[in-house]
């Protein structure tokens, strides 16, 4: 008993009390910030690797992002990433971070659908599917339930049924062999559900988007609730969208 107090006293508290106002360490890259200054844009539109950069004026698309950096590395006075990981919205617009703006991504009230926070302000049982991603959002999913981050003290669990489930949550590009067992687990999910679109490749198809062996015709037939930016996510971005979704208003 004495040795666990002691390891207590040393370590202090291995979970985080607050997940709505915690700081994270600067490796971490959350929204960009995009400044006036002058450069080769069209060099600067060439070094993304998934086309999330676009020019006149020059925009980055979170939602096409990977967060490789490699913008900043070569420009840093045009490009600076902050560390905010409030960047979770249900607009797909507003993930469009623009030239010289402060851009504060949040999500637009009239969007939510009333039963969202009358049904699941309290508790949210969330089914999550791996369409064809590789395993880091998934990992990241996992870390936001750990002992750290803990978001089953606001009632958001995964469940192992859709049966149980009150939304889906997707990761990946959605491959055509994923395709139909997506499509299976939403259908058997109770009504009202939600779609929670998690990571660069699950929102646009990251350095995937275009390939012949996607099949996302699923996002074009349904409604989405929430888009959470990242690759991968974090989960202190993904606990903080789910309850600006949820909460009652």
């Amino acid at each position: 008993m004495i040795n666990n107090l002691k390891i207590l006293v040393h370590q202090g508290k291995q979970y985080i009390p607050d997940v709505t106002t915690v700081e994270i360490p600067g490796v971490f890259r959350g929204i960009p910030v995009i400044s006036n200054e002058k450069v080769d844009e069209k060099a600067l539109e060439e070094i993304c690797p998934s086309k999330a950069i676009s020019i006149n004026p020059v925009q980055i698309d979170l939602g096409k992002c990977t967060f490789c950096g490699e913008c900043a590395f070569a420009f840093p006075n045009k490009i600076k990433f902050t560390t905010t990981y409030k960047i979770a919205t249900n607009s797909r617009e507003r993930l469009v971070v623009k030239e010289g703006e402060e851009n504060l991504i949040v999500l637009n009230p009239d969007l939510i659908r009333k039963e969202i926070s009358d049904y699941f302000s309290g508790s949210l049982k969330l089914r999550q599917v791996c369409a064809g991603g590789d395993g880091s959002c998934e990992l990241e999913l996992g870390a936001s339930g750990n002992v750290n981050f803990d978001m089953g003290r606001f009632g958001i669990e995964f469940v192992a049924s859709p049966r149980h489930a009150d939304g889906i949550v997707i990761t990946g590009p959605i491959t055509k062999n994923m395709a139909e067992p997506l499509q299976i687990c939403y259908d058997a999910m109770p009504e009202p559900k939600i779609i929670i679109l998690a990571g660069t490749d699950a929102i646009s198809g990251g350095i995937f988007a275009g390939s012949p062996a996607l099949n996302r015709s699923f996002l074009e037939t349904h409604h989405v609730d929430l888009y959470i930016p990242g690759n991968p996510i974090h989960p202190l971005t993904f606990i903080n969208g789910i309850l600006d979704l949820i909460r009652k208003r």
